[in-house]
């Protein structure tokens, strides 16, 4: 049975409709992911030479050798920025590749991996920050279907000199809601759509707009990811590394975008909830999508939750 329902976090609304899921795919299945390193990925070690000059590791080695273990560089074909950037694109894109292994998924890497990633991540973020940039919007793309180029699994840190839109609107309706939208979004159906609890727990939304979506936010309240302490970056790494590890576990290395949603700077701590989405690419958004503005999912977030949880 379908049903409508309202996202009021995200300000969308999703038509839940299951029984899609079984209707015939007559295109042939892609081709799967090809399991050997190439010679020409410019992210595996000993191919430093390929990337423009790296801008932060930690870790051992000296610039542009092997020995690290996270390290970012600047886009070579940046959003933003680059070397004769026109009104309004002026900004940075870094590319922050997340470990030397060509195919370790950020599920993959181990606690440890993960927290580093994501404090190098928020770390730059404070530096693009500091140095005046009015906003800062760190992803990762994993897989081609989910706008990945590049196989080696990376994460993508892209430095405004504008706030977008759709950050100010979701602080406009946090402020206006007069209430924590995160804490109502992930408490709304309790136990039905939790997966993994603790200091930041991960959950499937009500409204989930894509099959096993999921957020997770820490318990505190904060409104930018950049102020997060140690304490919390590792919180969050830790339940993202196990969702997605989850996720893998129930229907395999899917696509997906991961997006950390944060507010603009000198934003009041209580006037937003920072939050990490994760949305799969296993369904194509298609003309009734684009034509209602209405999301279509195929898979209920209560049994995705179920999987998640207990997969």
């Amino acid at each position: 049975m379908s049903e409508l329902r309202r996202d009021e976090l995200a300000d969308r609304w999703v038509l839940l409709a299951p029984g899609r899921a079984a209707r015939p795919h007559t295109f042939p299945p892609p081709t799967g992911a090809a399991t050997t390193t190439p010679a020409d990925c410019p992210f595996c070690p000993g191919h430093e030479h390929m990337t423009p000059p790296e801008v932060y590791r930690p870790g051992r080695g000296a610039p542009q050798t092997p020995g690290r273990r996270v390290r970012v560089v600047p886009n070579l074909y940046p959003i933003v920025g680059g070397d004769d950037p026109g009104p309004g694109a002026t900004g940075a894109h870094e590319v922050a590749v997340l470990s030397p292994a060509h195919h370790l998924s950020f599920a993959q890497l181990d606690e440890a991996q993960a927290t580093e990633l994501l404090t190098v991540l928020r770390d730059r973020a404070r530096h693009h920050l500091a140095a005046g940039r009015a906003f800062v919007q760190v992803v990762i793309n994993h897989g081609a279907a989910a706008g990945a180029s590049i196989a080696h699994p990376h994460a993508q840190l892209v430095a405004l000199d504008f706030v977008p839109p759709a950050a100010e609107q979701a602080v406009r309706r946090a402020r206006a809601a007069g209430r924590d939208l995160v804490v109502e979004d992930r408490e709304r159906s309790g136990d039905a759509l939790r997966v993994f609890d603790g200091a930041a727990p991960s959950w499937c939304p009500h409204a989930a707009g894509t099959p096993y979506e999921f957020r997770i936010a820490l318990r505190v309240l904060g409104a930018n990811f950049d102020d997060a302490d140690d304490a919390q970056i590792a919180a969050v790494a830790q339940t993202a590394r196990a969702t997605l590890a989850r996720l893998a576990a129930v229907v395999g290395d899917v696509p997906y975008n991961l997006v950390v949603h944060t507010a603009p700077p000198d934003t009041a701590p209580d006037a937003f909830h920072w939050y990490v989405e994760v949305q799969t690419r296993i369904a194509v958004i298609a003309g009734f999508e684009q034509g209602t503005g209405i999301l279509v999912n195929t898979t209920p977030p209560e049994l995705a939750a179920a999987q998640l949880r207990d997969g």
